[in-house]
């Protein structure tokens, strides 16, 4: 039954992710993907992850920085994914300075971080309320 709770709560939690991605993309360009509803998802579950395995004692800005590694990397993955390798265009940062191979690009990872920062906050507070874990503490240096 333990289990069955856990995956219970890391789908919530992937499906709670990927609509707010999928929302936070349609403000920002007026479309989005289905590919962008598991990215965002994956990403907010790994973000939620961070002060849960690593430490609540590492500092807000840590985990921002961390999260918008997190948040960079697994869009470069999914980038090589869907735009190089099966070549659906979702979206492409080449014209961007600082670009690897159309992918990621250093303006987009300075942009992760208010919503990694949003999304860490938002996680620790749906764990409180709805699991009943630790409410959220922070340290902020």
């Amino acid at each position: 039954m333990r289990v069955k709770k856990l995956v219970g709560k890391y789908m919530a939690l992937l499906l709670i992710g990927g609509a707010a991605y999928v929302l936070l993309e349609l403000v920002w360009r007026q479309r989005s993907h289905w590919t962008m509803f598991i990215l965002g998802g994956m990403c907010f579950v790994c973000l939620g992850l961070i002060n849960e395995l690593i430490s609540w004692d590492m500092s807000l800005w840590q985990q921002i920085l961390i999260g918008s590694c997190i948040v960079t990397g697994l869009e470069f993955l999914t980038g090589c994914i869907v735009n190089l390798w099966l070549g659906w265009d979702v979206w492409d940062y080449s014209v961007m300075p600082g670009n690897v191979l159309g992918q990621i690009c250093p303006q987009f990872f300075v942009l992760w971080m208010p919503v990694a920062l949003a999304a860490i906050v938002l996680d620790d507070w749906l764990r409180y309320w709805w699991w009943g874990e630790d409410r959220p503490h922070y340290k902020i240096l």
